[in-house]
């Protein structure tokens, strides 16, 4: 897909209705809902992602964050929560993104690829057919306990570029954000979305002044920008 300048921001992990609002007021326009994972941070009942899910107002993505594989489970779960879009973290071992497109019309699907070599560009060109967008992120399906995202680590942005300019669909890059670090992140990669959980976050809870740094820094608000 052709480089964005400024892209837009999800902000992940959110918990609570006052973080999506939080998130919301400086300018997200995306909010990251995590489900069982086999590790990381965020995890939050699928009741509570339904219920927050719910005071969301139209024009901001609500992202499911999933760790199942099964076609028939993933469906199960968006009807039950109610999101407009699903991140599937790991690969479809059961049933295809046709079965869940079939079953769930007007459901964004995002497939996550997680950076672990030259091999994910591979991987990114074969689903990028069948798929809304992709999210690149730092995890590990490899593991024994699988990495399935908020790990807090940096991948090669040099392999998030390439698999960017090698697909036509919107590219989100996650995986060790921060205000620090998220300008040289776009200038590398140049993705159509920012995602971002730990780097904007203390002791697990959003925490106001990262996140306005963040998204100084990622270009969403001016520098002098009253919010």
């Amino acid at each position: 897909m052709e480089p964005v300048s400024r892209p837009r921001v999800k902000i992940c992990c959110i918990s609570s209705v006052e973080e999506a609002w939080l998130a919301m007021r400086y300018g997200a326009s995306a909010l990251g809902l995590v489900s069982a994972m086999p590790s990381g941070p965020g995890v939050i009942e699928d009741n509570l992602i339904r219920e927050i899910a719910a005071t969301i107002p139209p024009g901001v993505a609500t992202f499911l964050l999933t760790s199942a594989q099964d076609a028939e489970a993933i469906i199960a779960q968006q009807r039950h929560t109610g999101v407009n879009t699903l991140q599937i973290c790991d690969r479809l071992t059961g049933g295809s993104y046709e079965d869940i497109r079939d079953a769930l019309p007007g459901i964004k699907l995002v497939q996550v690829i997680h950076v672990t070599g030259p091999q994910s560009l591979d991987e990114a060109r074969m689903v990028a057919t069948q798929v809304d967008a992709i999210l690149l992120d730092s995890g590990n399906q490899s593991l024994a306990v699988k990495e399935l995202g908020g790990t807090g680590r940096v991948h090669d942005w040099a392999i998030s570029r390439a698999i960017r300019a090698a697909i036509d669909i919107p590219l989100y890059l996650a995986g060790g954000l921060n205000a620090d670090n998220v300008g040289e992140a776009i200038e590398a990669v140049r993705p159509f979305a920012l995602d971002i959980c730990s780097g904007v976050r203390t002791d697990g809870s959003l925490d106001e002044a990262k996140l306005s740094a963040f998204m100084r820094a990622a270009g969403v608000l001016s520098k002098d920008a009253r919010v």
